[in-house]
């Protein structure tokens, strides 16, 4: 239940990244912020909006094309993840298990290059999702004895 709650928290948030990262692609872009700053009372003279609104000029549009479709293909790999953990198939633990390991070699490649943290965390995070499925995966498989 854990790991499907986290796969889907995880496609909600890539979900909003795609959405961002393709309200970027808008030419009105800076237009679209201030307007948003206005409705929420934000002050559109802080340095922190200010500096969001320089990052969205800086951003090109092929490199927030290419932002929205990666976010927006792994959120439906991580959303469908989630939903069919949720709903106990074991389809969903074969994918989650093959997607999940395929991360951990990246992840030693950049813990190997620089070791921080949350570097470690998430290496043992998805370390012990992955055995925790093979586990259970291999448990389904043995027929159960006799009490």
């Amino acid at each position: 239940m854990a790991i499907a709650i986290l796969k889907l928290v995880k496609g909600v948030l890539l979900l909003l990244v795609g959405v961002g990262a393709l309200s970027l692609i808008h030419p009105d872009t800076a237009e679209t912020f201030r307007h948003w700053a206005n409705a929420l009372q934000v002050n559109v003279h802080s340095r922190v909006l200010q500096h969001w609104l320089v990052q969205a000029g800086l951003v090109k549009h092929r490199d927030a094309a290419l932002i929205a479709t990666v976010s927006f293909f792994y959120c439906s790999l991580l959303l469908t993840e989630g939903i069919g953990l949720l709903m106990e198939r074991v389809w969903a633990e074969y994918m989650t298990i093959v997607i999940t390991a395929t991360f951990i070699p990246v992840e030693v490649y950049e813990l190997h290059r620089r070791m921080t943290p949350s570097r470690i965390w998430l290496l043992v995070i998805n370390l012990v999702v992955v055995g925790y499925l093979v586990m259970r995966v291999m448990q389904r498989g043995r027929p159960t004895s006799p009490a």
